[in-house]
């Protein structure tokens, strides 16, 4: 078997070889814009071939990812992996995570990131889950608001309704500002909105959106929705940084006629929205699921890329066991900025890769992992200074898909 890279034209081959590992056709682009794949990035993709036959696929994005602290760091997105069902279970998975983990390595990346298909295939690969959606839906009848007396600036914006087609720059212009202040949102490149390469509202498939500009004028928030039967209004995403701003774009929602319900697909861990309902059960959470996985592949240079808002030290003794590699690390926080290199120090928390990637962001507690058995830590009061040292100033929150 051979992993060889691919260039632009071997794009149809490498479509067709991921849509028949899924059992899937590919998709043509029609009145609602462009496909997904037309994103790939052909120089970043990885064909498996198998007696001069194709028999599995993998790429990768060049995203940024927003870290704790506002900083935007350059992560790999790694998507459109894929094996031949008459293929599987024959190593050729492994194969190719090996090759594009030294590929990642070998142009200089010390982060990357995927969504899983399968919560069971990517752990072994060093990747753990980092930031975590759910689903809420509010009955209409029941979206009543309560009064609002701790809010210091109430929102002086309006609301807009526009159709897609009419606002794609403000959708654009609107998400890379708020991508750059919320930790685990990852960039868009312009040519995915360019394309329609994506999800709706990337993708031009109709929909109506409600745009919040601020007084004066300027737009500082969206939502993007359609209504389907029977009477339920879906919206994509709501994005903004702005509780108020998101409280406007909620009522707007909420308020909507001839609706029976309204479902938010992508509602971030820890949202005010459901305290600010009048009845806090109107707020039904379901689908509670990870969202993105992050990989660390240069452990010093990604803990010192991020912000850091407790000062304190930690010796990581960390195990990658998929290139077979073990480093301890001494993990020493002053004043936001980090220093970390090897050490023979003993460790304070003994942790797999994976794991650490779980607590980059800041959206999963050292102290749940030690508790779960995942993490061991060796002295007291260990697992409490690192859920102190790696908590960030919000909960991550990425609704990408890619």
């Amino acid at each position: 078997m051979e992993i060889r890279a691919t260039t632009d034209k071997d794009l149809d081959v490498f479509v067709d070889t991921l849509h028949a590992a899924f059992g899937r056709f590919p998709d043509r682009p029609g009145d609602g814009g462009g496909v997904w794949w037309s994103a790939l990035e052909m120089d970043r993709g990885l064909l498996a071939v198998a007696d001069g036959r194709p028999v599995g696929t993998a790429g990768a994005h060049s995203f940024e990812l927003t870290l704790p602290g506002e900083i935007l760091a350059p992560a790999a997105g790694v998507t459109a992996v894929g094996v031949l069902p008459s293929h599987r279970r024959r190593g050729v998975l492994s194969a190719m995570m090996r090759h594009q983990l030294d590929e990642l390595r070998g142009r200089g990346e010390f982060l990357s990131v995927l969504l899983a298909s399968e919560a069971l295939i990517y752990r072994r690969f060093g990747y753990g889950p980092a930031t975590y959606t759910r689903r809420l839906t509010v009955p209409r009848h029941q979206a009543g608001f309560a009064p609002a007396r701790g809010i210091d600036r109430p929102d002086t914006g309006s609301v807009e309704l526009l159709r897609r087609n009419e606002c794609g720059e403000i959708l654009e212009e609107v998400y890379d500002r708020y991508r750059r202040a919320q930790p685990g949102a990852l960039s868009r490149p312009h040519r995915w909105w360019a394309l329609g390469a994506g999800q709706p509202p990337i993708s031009q498939a109709p929909r109506y959106v409600a745009v919040h500009r601020d007084a004066d004028g300027v737009p500082d928030g969206y939502a993007s929705y359609s209504i389907g039967e029977p009477g339920t209004l879906t919206v994509d995403e709501t994005i903004t940084t702005e509780d108020t701003v998101f409280a406007a774009l909620a009522r707007f929602l909420l308020g909507h006629d001839l609706v029976t319900e309204v479902v938010f697909k992508h509602f971030p861990p820890g949202h005010p929205l459901r305290w600010q309902l009048a009845d806090f059960r109107a707020g039904q959470v379901s689908d509670d699921t990870d969202w993105l996985w992050v990989r660390l592949l240069d452990v010093p240079r990604a803990l010192t890329s991020r912000g850091w808002f407790t000062d304190g030290e930690l010796v990581l003794d960390v195990e990658d066991p998929f290139p077979g590699e073990r480093g301890r690390y001494l993990l020493t926080v002053r004043d936001g900025k980090a220093e970390c290199g090897p050490t023979d120090r003993e460790p304070d928390l003994s942790l797999d890769v994976s794991d650490l990637g779980s607590v980059y962001l800041g959206g999963t507690a050292p102290s749940t992992l030690a508790r779960a058995g995942h993490i061991r830590a060796h002295r007291p009061g260990a697992a409490s200074l690192a859920d102190a040292l790696f908590r960030g100033e919000r909960a991550p929150h990425c609704l990408h898909w890619f």
